[in-house]
């Protein structure tokens, strides 16, 4: 028993109201001294430590080694403070703080050569460029000892590296922050433009829904999934509420699982998820021209034109008028200002009329009417349902949505808007994904190989583009 259970073991025995200057107490007072100053001297030893790890701290948040002038500075700042009188415990506090408003730190900074001509970035910037590229976040532990060993630019190290990174957890902020915001469902849990008297449901399950999409994509990147898998997947994850809002049956709990067989229900794929079929949705109705529009410009990459600012509004509500969603929508193709536009888009947007407002399949709509889904496009190819979209996206605009894909990718690997100059590029993305059947590294390992992902333009470039 130590000085500390004695003291505890005397002052309680006699109940509460014991009083501690107790003769029996005075023989533990030295130890308990002595340990108060045994911890003070420790405390005083390990405070070089601190600033060290304060130190090793920074090169973590400046995603790079520390120059001897910041180790300097970080260091004299810690001195001139204690010189100041101010505690061990202030001047750490705010030497981490100096840490935190460095613009090493609060920006992703990258040393151009002074050059005309394109130059390496250092390993280190790789590392983050790698990093904040497929987690969104700063380089972990592997990755910055192979960039400090000059090693991560090696084209199979960086391959290897990027595997590895695919399979790790922080790979869905990919998911969150790439393929959510290419299909513009970013943050859908956070959706409350649903009409509560129509879809009182919906806001208890939003982020059930969107937490479908997350995982898909998820998966997606984790397995090497192919990319034309985001239309024709034949499987999603579900619990059993958002089972139970599409129908599926035999989805029992709250826990997550993978679903085969989606197709013969009707569903299957980014098409026939709840979050795009409700984010291009009115608050109390289906719109076919937002989804019909989702489709030509997110997934096809089509440049449309915006509507005239004086198109007469449709109305907010499916039952508030004789006539159908569908057959509203149809008298703007009689617009000539209009029909160009609505023939592009209309029928994408009617064959998806089997699905409401929060993505539940209907034969019918809030009128009790018939839902009809089948359309004509304009070159004359008709479209049934769901499965006829799909199947016209996947043959006849198979390009034109892998072109699309690989746009979105490379533009968010680069952080930037895609240039004429990354043509080359992106047609190679596109032949490694048809070399090797789709699946999503071959464009993935393409980017990182890149010379616009391996280089930083030179000062002394003129930009031409």
């Amino acid at each position: 028993m130590d000085a500390f259970e004695q003291i505890w073991q005397y002052s309680t025995q006699d109940g509460p109201n014991a009083p501690l200057g107790d003769k029996r107490l005075e023989p533990l007072r030295e130890p308990i001294a002595r340990h108060a100053a045994e911890l003070k001297q420790r405390l005083a030893d390990t405070q070089p430590r601190h600033l060290d790890g304060v130190l090793e701290f920074a090169t973590r948040a400046y995603r790079r080694p520390l120059t001897a002038a910041e180790t300097t500075e970080l260091r004299g700042l810690y001195g001139k403070l204690r010189a100041e009188e101010l505690p061990h415990e202030d001047a750490i506090r705010l030497t981490l703080a100096r840490v935190l408003v460095a613009p090493a730190f609060l920006y992703r900074l990258e040393k151009a050569a002074p050059a005309t001509e394109p130059g390496p970035v250092s390993d280190s910037e790789l590392a983050s460029r790698l990093s904040y590229f497929l987690w969104s976040s700063a380089p972990d532990a592997e990755l910055r000892a192979l960039a400090d060993a000059g090693k991560l630019h090696e084209p199979a190290v960086l391959a290897a590296q990027m595997r590895r990174m695919l399979h790790d957890p922080r790979v869905r902020r990919l998911a969150t922050e790439f393929a959510c915001q290419w299909i513009h469902v970013r943050d859908f849990d956070h959706l409350d433009e649903k009409s509560d008297r129509f879809f009182p449901t919906f806001t208890a399950l939003r982020g059930a829904m969107y937490e479908e999409s997350l995982r898909f994509f998820t998966d997606l990147f984790q397995r090497d999934g192919a990319v034309p898998d985001i239309l024709a997947a034949d499987y999603t994850f579900l619990n059993e509420p958002l089972a139970k809002h599409y129908g599926i049956p035999g989805v029992s709990g709250d826990e997550w699982r993978r679903v085969d067989g989606m197709k013969k229900l009707g569903r299957g794929g980014i098409l026939g998820m709840a979050t795009t079929l409700a984010k291009n949705s009115g608050a109390s109705r289906t719109s076919p021209i937002l989804r019909g529009n989702w489709v030509a410009e997110a997934l096809l990459g089509d440049r449309l034109p915006k509507p005239p600012k004086d198109v007469p509004r449709l109305p907010e509500e499916e039952n508030a008028d004789t006539l159908t969603v569908r057959q509203l929508t149809e008298k703007h193709t009689t617009d000539p200002r209009c029909a160009g536009c609505h023939v592009r888009i209309d029928p994408f947007g009617f064959a998806l009329e089997g699905f409401d407002a929060i993505g539940r399949q209907r034969d019918k709509d809030l009128a009790d009417r018939p839902i009809d889904v089948k359309a004509t496009l304009a070159n004359g190819t008709p479209l049934d349902g769901l499965d006829g979209l799909r199947t016209y996206l996947l043959t006849t605009r198979r390009r034109e949505f892998l072109d699309q894909f690989c746009r979105k990718l490379l533009g968010y690997a680069l952080g930037r808007a895609v240039q004429l100059s990354d043509r080359p590029l992106l047609a190679e993305m596109r032949t490694q994904l048809e070399t090797h059947d789709g699946h999503i590294t071959a464009a993935l390992e393409t980017i990182v190989r890149s010379r616009p992902f391996l280089q930083i333009r030179g000062k002394a470039m003129v930009d031409v583009e």
